[in-house]
């Protein structure tokens, strides 16, 4: 997919980073309570705007897996930067930045840091052979933008009538719309007219997906995002999986709607389980940028990392090898490991049907 670095970057970019800087200056001061008084601790989901500046980070890391074609000397760094900006984010937290002024000036920060990063990794290929593309990779990139947007769209307020709630999680949902689906056709073994066609249809169903959860009361909100989760995976696999003889595998797709289905509801109680009884992380989150913490009779869960977490379980689920291209070479002897890494996972060849 020619247009995957120049897409990735902007979402990355122009999107991610702002959404971030209007989640830290705009939307976390609504949700530190007034007061240290025990009785006005807050309860279950107050930290709504921490979870939707997470999955912005995540969506920067995702844009630049894309604009690195899923190559693991793109991969890596940007999973670094991940981890940097959410040390940053709490620190940036505990400050309690407000206003228009940082605002910019948050924004105007994270997207020169970006595009350091950029130069760099393209000073760093610059002279290099070309690379192909990690398809394994993107589409469990894809996987995980597909789950997190479940998530993400999903989040709730202790009232849920925050104003600035609902524009700002159907703007992220929106966004992690995007990458998911870039990143799938990105992962394609050839941009067909059938493909791109796909992923237009897609995005609206998801998009409008996205918007009529909004507008739905909490309680009866599950349903819808389950459904949302299985069209935007089931979709992944129809984007970035071969099709023989040029059409879909139409049993294994059927299989894999069901794993879209059951795994990303299983996965994330797993997940939402564990965090809860043996890693209380939202709770570290929470005193390490200095709020206030929840009360004894609720938990303190970051949505956000439960989402990110199902989604790499969903990406190792449906990044599978064989629908990917990738077969066993046999007849080629082991040897050296090129600088980009093994073609594809375990170092398997790329045996496509498809050409690009």
């Amino acid at each position: 997919m020619r247009s995957a670095r120049p897409v990735g970057l902007l979402l990355s970019a122009a999107a991610a980073v702002l959404l971030w800087a209007i989640g830290m200056t705009v939307l976390q001061p609504l949700t530190e309570p007034v007061g240290p008084w025990s009785e006005r601790l807050p309860g279950n989901n107050a930290y709504w705007a921490r979870d939707l500046r997470f999955a912005a980070i995540v969506a920067v890391v995702l844009g630049l897996v894309l604009a690195g074609r899923g190559r693991l000397r793109w991969t890596g760094p940007a999973v670094l930067l991940g981890g940097l900006w959410t040390a940053a984010d709490v620190a940036i937290d505990r400050a309690d930045p407000t206003g228009t002024g940082w605002t910019v000036l948050l924004t105007a920060g994270g997207c020169a840091t970006l595009g350091v990063l950029v130069a760099a990794l393209w000073w760093r290929e610059r002279g290099a052979p070309p690379a192909g593309t990690d398809r394994w990779a993107l589409t469990g990139a894809a996987c995980v933008a597909g789950v997190l947007t479940m998530v993400a769209t999903g989040i709730e307020s202790p009232t849920d009538r925050e104003p600035e709630l609902n524009p700002a999680a159907f703007a992220t949902g929106v966004l992690l719309v995007a990458l998911t689906i870039g990143a799938a056709l990105a992962a394609a073994p050839s941009r067909t007219r059938a493909r791109c066609v796909l992923a237009a249809g897609l995005g609206v169903a998801a998009v409008s997906g996205v918007g009529l959860i909004r507008t739905i009361p909490p309680g009866p909100r599950a349903l819808p995002e389950l459904a949302l989760g299985a069209v935007l995976l089931t979709g992944v696999t129809l984007l970035a999986w071969d099709w023989p003889g040029g059409r879909p595998a139409w049993r294994r797709h059927a299989v894999a709607a069901l794993a879209a289905l059951v795994g990303p509801t299983v996965l994330v109680l797993v997940v939402a389980i564990v965090m809860i009884v043996l890693l209380p992380i939202g709770a570290m989150f929470t005193a390490l940028a200095g709020n206030s913490p929840i009360n004894a009779a609720d938990s303190d869960v970051l949505v956000s990392l439960i989402g990110l977490l199902a989604g790499l379980g969903m990406g190792l689920l449906l990044a599978w090898p064989p629908a990917l291209g990738y077969r066993p070479d046999p007849s080629s002897p082991p040897g050296p490991v090129a600088p980009e890494g093994p073609d594809g996972p375990a170092g398997r060849r790329p045996a496509s049907a498809e050409r690009r």
